[in-house]
C-alpha cells in the first residue's frame, strides 16, 4: 500500500516550485490533492496532467476566507481531508528602511495570515475525520535571518510560533502541526527563471552540502510529516537546508 493511501490534502502555492513538487509527491504516494493557488493556468495544467480522480485545481487567494472554504469543500468531495500543506508565500529583498507599510502588510497577509486562515479553515473537517497533519512551510529565515529580509523573516518566524501554538491546541483532536524550514531551493523564488542550477549553487559553496537544494528534497520531508510514519511528531521544526544552519566551511582550518 502507498504511504498516503486514503488521505486527501490541500497544498497552497501548489501550481509550481516546491508546491508542485509536493503535489506530485503526495499523489505518487496515493493521496488525492487540491491544488490551491492563484496561478490558474499552471494549476489547471498540473491537475489535468495528474488526472481529475486524484487532483483538482481551486483558484485560491490564501488571504480570502471564502476561497479557503471552497478549497476545503472541494477536498471533502475528493475524500476525507486530513492533510494541509501551507506552502504559499512571497519574498522580496529590501532593507528595513526601504520596506514600505504596504510592502510589509502584503507579505504578512500572504505568508502569515494565509497560514493562520488555512489552519483555522481545516480544523473542523480534520476534527470530524479523526485527525490529520498540518505542515506549515517556514524557512531557515524563520530560525535565523539575513539583511534585507526584515519583512519576510518576520513572517517565517511567525509561522514557526503559530505552528507550536496550534500543535498544543489541536493535539487532543488528533491533529499534528509541524513546520518545515527549507534552505536555498532552486525555484522561481530563487531565480530559476533566469539563472541555472549551477549558478544558483555558487551561493552555497560554504555550506555542508555545497549546492542549491531541489524542490523534491523538501517535498520528501513534507510527505513524511503527512504520513502515518510521523504520528508522534508535532510542534516541531524539520529543517532541509543542506547544512546551512549548522555553520559554514572555514577554508583556513583543516578539512577532510
Amino acid at each position: 500500500m502507498s504511504r498516503l493511501e486514503g488521505k486527501t490534502a490541500i497544498v497552497t502555492g501548489g501550481a509550481r516550485g516546491m508546491g508542485e513538487a509536493t503535489v506530485r509527491g503526495l499523489v505518487a504516494q496515493g493521496a488525492k490533492v487540491v491544488i490551491a493557488d492563484v496561478l490558474e493556468a499552471e494549476g489547471q495544467a498540473l491537475a489535468a496532467e495528474l488526472g481529475a480522480d486524484v487532483a483538482v485545481f481551486v483558484k485560491t487567494d490564501v488571504t480570502n476566507k471564502g476561497d479557503w472554504e471552497e478549497a476545503v469543500a472541494v477536498a471533502e468531495r475528493l475524500g476525507r481531508l486530513n492533510v494541509l500543506v501551507n506552502n504559499a508565500a512571497i519574498l522580496f529583498h529590501k532593507t528595513i528602511m526601504e520596506t514600505t507599510e504596504e510592502d510589509f502588510l502584503k507579505i504578512v497577509s500572504i505568508n502569515q495570515l494565509g497560514v493562520f486562515l488555512g489552519m483555522q479553515s481545516v480544523f473542523e473537517a480534520m476534527k470530524a475525520n479523526g485527525g490529520g497533519s498540518i505542515i506549515n512551510v517556514s524557512s531557515i529565515d524563520g530560525l535565523q535571518s539575513q539583511n534585507s529580509l526584515c519583512a519576510y523573516s518576520s513572517t517565517k518566524w511567525a509561522v514557526r510560533g503559530m505552528t507550536k501554538s496550534a500543535a498544543i491546541e489541536m493535539g487532543k483532536h488528533g491533529i499534528r502541526v509541524n513546520s518545515v524550514h527549507p534552505g536555498g531551493i532552486y525555484t522561481a523564488m530563487h531565480g530559476a527563471d533566469f539563472i541555472s542550477e549551477e549558478q544558483a549553487s555558487e551561493f552555497y559553496t560554504k555550506q555542508a552540502l555545497p549546492r542549491v537544494g531541489l524542490s523534491h528534497e523538501v517535498a520528501n520531508v513534507t510527505i513524511f510529516l503527512a504520513s502515518d510514519e510521523a504520528t508522534y511528531s508535532t510542534g516541531s521544526e524539520f529543517v532541509a537546508d543542506g547544512g546551512w544552519s549548522a555553520g559554514s566551511v572555514n577554508d583556513s582550518l583543516p578539512q577532510l
